[in-house]
């Protein structure tokens, strides 16, 4: 089955996470989110970046954009790394959601898996894949990059700025 891609609606799935069980079509509501993968906690470039999103995460509030975080540990182990996330990124504080998929479900259901890099035990590691979702529950844009690979914060502002402008102009609303 080829994975999801831009147009296409995200699955309806109930997921575990930091801030408990929650239902991907719930959460999104009526708002924007971006959803990004990471291929696992306490990993360098991993840490780092889950810091960024914290440190833009009142810029992305701003816009009414939601963040959802994806790892393949468990809720125990993202809640041990976000004091990792936190204490390399001073001032900051992880607010947003880290979904738990230690058997790598979600992350295949949600196209954001890396089918080339495999882990110690050979399961697959989910690639950094990022998609900012619409008020529709559909991919309005999706950027994966390798594993080793960090994203741009302002890229994906640029993005989010870029998509919003679109809809409003689309549905009549003026700016």
């Amino acid at each position: 089955m080829p994975g999801l891609t831009i147009g296409d609606t995200i699955p309806y799935l109930t997921v575990d996470s930091t801030h408990g069980k929650l239902n991907l079509h719930d959460f999104v509501g009526n708002s924007w989110v971006v959803m990004f993968s990471h291929p696992g906690d306490f990993t360098p470039v991993c840490t780092t970046e889950l810091g960024k999103m914290a440190a833009y995460e009142s810029e992305f509030a701003k816009r009414g954009v939601k963040l959802l975080g994806f790892s393949c540990e468990d809720v125990k182990s993202h809640l041990e790394w976000i004091k990792d996330i936190e204490h390399f990124t001073p001032g900051s504080k992880v607010g947003y959601p880290i979904v738990a998929d230690p058997d790598r479900t979600v992350i295949r259901d949600m196209n954001m898996v890396d089918p080339f890099q495999k882990d110690a035990e050979g399961f697959e590691i989910p690639n950094r894949a990022l998609h900012v979702i619409g008020p529709d529950k559909k991919i309005k844009m999706s950027i994966v990059y390798p594993a080793t690979t960090g994203r741009d914060m302002d890229e994906v502002l640029r993005v989010v700025d870029s998509l919003q402008f679109t809809a409003k102009r689309r549905s009549g609303s003026r700016i």
